[in-house]
Parts: structure tokens; sequence; C-alpha cells
């Protein structure tokens, strides 16, 4: 049975842990502002990216961009997915849904696949679901780390691409709903093939003035590839991690509940018990008396 100083040490244990939980609150707060902020402000260049890369498709639709190869045979295919986790706890099922939607895509393409993971706990989750992990990255800390994330993972990717050890790379990540929700998402990074083509073609030319290439055409694709690739990345890091910190704000905000009402439990427990005591000792005051006077 718990004693009063038992229950005021717990009380002042739930306290203690409360600040923390609102610590984190607000910084998780602070994170996810910095990075939809980040998004937003990429969406309009995502935008000049892909308006050039209108231009130039229909500037070339009579030469391909990128050379057919010969086909592949689905059992030597190599799919990579480069999976946007994280390396912190207290995100509630925002690792576990991601593996999960991971696997469902992955188990729906055929080829033998090899996962790229940003973070170690997504990693640990797609291990234990049986598939192999070929190289693993930091979750960035802040908005400037994004960048040489990125650069990073581009560098590698497009060395094992030109060697022709992978055909097909797909990002995942979890994209931010509104408020603290989010969802899996999935994108075909490369190859920059014919499908990758068509996507573009929907995409109009705001104004009626046709636009012109500048310069050589192979620099000008080059610089819009790099640009597209840049893009998609640093867009997917920036969404998982708005996720996450959303994910994070909504965990300590139930944690912030729980903890009010075990506060609200402990203080009852210890009132309780403290009107008790004094129960019992008035009542020895007043037997003692009785007796007293009996005497």
């Amino acid at each position: 049975m718990d004693t009063q100083e038992s229950l005021r040490r717990k009380l002042s244990g739930a306290e203690d842990l409360k600040s923390v939980v609102r610590t984190m609150k607000a910084v998780a707060a602070s994170n996810i502002g910095q990075y939809e902020t980040a998004v937003r402000s990429l969406g309009d260049y995502y935008q000049t990216v892909s308006l050039g890369i209108v231009a130039y498709l229909g500037k070339e639709k009579s030469n391909p961009i990128i050379e057919n190869n010969a086909p592949i045979a689905n059992k030597d295919k190599v799919v990579c997915a480069l999976v946007f986790g994280s390396d912190q706890g207290l995100v509630g099922r925002f690792n576990d849904s991601l593996a999960e939607f991971v696997s469902q895509s992955l188990q729906e393409i055929e080829g033998r696949k090899e996962i790229w993971a940003v973070g170690e706990r997504v990693q640990l989750l797609l291990s234990d679901m049986g598939y192999d992990t070929a190289k693993t990255f930091s979750v960035p800390g802040s908005v400037n780390a994004i960048t040489p994330l990125v650069e990073k993972i581009l560098v590698q990717s497009e060395a094992i691409f030109n060697k022709n050890k992978t055909n097909e790379i797909y990002i995942f990540h979890n994209q931010p709903l509104s408020g603290a929700a989010y969802k899996p998402a999935m994108q075909r990074l490369l190859p920059l093939d014919e499908k990758w083509r068509q996507s573009y073609t929907a995409i109009k030319w705001p104004t009626k003035r046709i636009p012109q290439l500048i310069g050589g055409n192979e620099s000008t694709l080059l610089a819009l590839i790099h640009a597209y690739l840049f893009t998609s990345l640093f867009k997917g890091c920036a969404e998982s991690l708005a996720s996450e910190n959303a994910s994070r704000l909504a965990a300590m905000q139930r944690a912030e509940k729980n903890i009010g009402e075990l506060l609200e439990e402990l203080s009852l427990q210890f009132h309780s018990l403290r009107q008790s005591t004094i129960d019992e000792e008035l009542f020895d005051v007043v037997s003692g008396f009785e007796v007293m006077k009996e005497d």
C-alpha cells in the first residue's frame, strides 16, 4: 500500500515528466514549422523545374530523352527502395506504418529488392520483414542538413545506376496531411524513361509564348534532370521530417493528457490518504481524551 511519502515522490516524478513532455511538444511544433516552410518554398522551385522539363520535351519531341536499353528479365532486375524513416522514438506508428507500406508496395514490383534506409528504426523494421539493407543514412536534424544528405544520396545512386547494378529506384516516405495526420507515399525516381516522359505530357505551358532553349541541349537536359532528382529527394526528406515531428507532437499530446489524468488520480489518492491519517490521529486524540475524562 502506498504511503504519503511514496505518493509524494510519484507526484513529483509525474510533474517532472510533464515538464519534459511540454518541452518536447514545443520543440516538435517548432520543427514542424521549419520543415513545412521548406516544403512550401521548394514547391515553387519544383514547379519551375517541371516547366523547364515541359519546355525541353516540347522542343525535342522528335528525339528520345533516354535511349531504350534492352529489356531486362524480371528475375535479373534490381529494385532499390530509398526509405525515409526516423532515428528517434516517441513517434507512434510512424515507422511501423511506413515499413508495412514499403513491404506491400515492393511485393507488387518484380525483381530483387535492395533497401537504402534513412534512419535506423525503419531499417530494423524492414530487416525483420526480410529485406536486406545495403546502405543506412542518418536522419538530418535540421533543414540545413537535408542538402548534404540529398547530395550524398544522389552521388551514390547515380554511381550504382551508371554501373547497371540497379535498374529502378523508388522513394518511400510519410507525407503530412492536415493537423497531425500523415500518410505513406511512393515515387519512382529512376529510370527516366518513356514512362517518366509521359508523366509530363499533362503539364501545359502557362502562357502562349513558346519557350526557347538557350545553350546546348545536352547540358540543359542534364541540369534539368539534376534539379528534378534533387527536388524530389529534398521534398521527400522534408515531408518525412515534418510528418515525424507531427507524429511526435500528437504522441506528446496524448502523453500530456495521460500524465494529467495520472496526476489527478495521484492527487486524489494523496489527499484521501492524508485525510484518513488526520482522521485517525483525531480519533486517537478524542479516544484518549474520553479515557482521561472517565478516569
